[in-house]
């Protein structure tokens, strides 16, 4: 029996330290492991218990990476001692296999999400017609979507709602991460890419972690899922029934996914 397990990164396995949400003294901190440097400073840790759950969980299963970063974003993220075999990025819109872009899987994205939605550049006019000074940057993925790193305390009232409202009626979506907003196609998902590594690994079972609304359909699609108790699903309250929620907040839940996946993948 295969089990494939397919796990979100940021905020979800692995946090920067504005992340970490450890509210204890000091000498309760989990020890920590840098796992991604950018521009030579460290940007994104685990803990040192949950980095043995993982190369543990490798030997158990099919473990992906399932990332809205882009292919060059993931690159920089040094999560196992092997790189897995699979990943996913740009949410779907790139399948990595031993590390390498599947083109095929790439077009075929690229025609999905051509059909029922706007143009790339359409969205981009208009982010630029309703940016302000709360918008630090603006940004295009791999030529499939668009996002923002905007100062959260400087949004306007409703302004991620007009924005929503307005990507919803030409076929995009929005979600907000952190300091990033982002504007996908609707048919631009995590779970389609999930589905087709599954077909390729003839896996039985599917297991999946992610903490925002562009994990709700990999969640949905799992026989089980999780997801921390923070961020974007958290906020907003989704919850599904195959979907467990972990005690823990910040870093402490990565840990508690990594564990939560490792169990059930050895499940016999």
């Amino acid at each position: 029996m295969t089990v494939l397990v397919c796990s979100d990164l940021d905020r979800t396995l692995i946090y920067s330290a504005a992340a970490f949400a450890l509210d204890g003294p000091d000498e309760t901190m989990p020890r920590l492991l840098c796992v991604e440097f950018y521009q030579g400073a460290p940007l994104s840790y685990m803990t040192e218990a949950s980095a043995r759950t993982l190369e543990t969980l490798v030997t158990a299963a099919t473990f992906v990476p399932t990332t809205t970063r882009t292919p060059e974003q993931y690159r920089r993220v040094q999560l196992l001692e092997k790189p897995p075999a699979y990943a996913i990025c740009a949410n779907g819109g790139h399948l990595l296999v031993d590390g390498e872009d599947d083109p095929e899987w790439a077009e075929t994205v690229r025609n999905r999400v051509a059909e029922g939605c706007a143009p790339l550049a359409d969205v981009q006019h208009h982010l630029v017609q309703v940016s302000g000074d709360f918008v630090l940057k603006r940004r295009s993925a791999s030529g499939l979507f668009a996002y923002m790193v905007v100062d959260r305390a400087s949004l306007p009232s409703g302004w991620v709602e007009d924005l929503t409202g307005w990507c919803a009626e030409r076929g995009w979506r929005t979600s907000l991460q952190g300091r990033k907003v982002y504007c996908l196609p609707a048919r631009l998902t995590k779970a389609a890419a999930a589905a087709e590594v599954a077909r390729r690994a003839g896996a039985s079972t599917t297991l999946s972690a992610g903490d925002s609304l562009l994990d709700v359909e990999l969640l949905e699609a799992a026989d089980l899922s999780i997801r921390p108790a923070h961020g974007e699903l958290h906020d907003t309250g989704w919850t599904a029934p195959t979907t467990a929620v972990t005690a823990a907040r910040g870093v402490a839940a990565g840990q508690e996914i990594a564990d939560w996946l490792l169990e059930r993948a050895a499940e016999p």
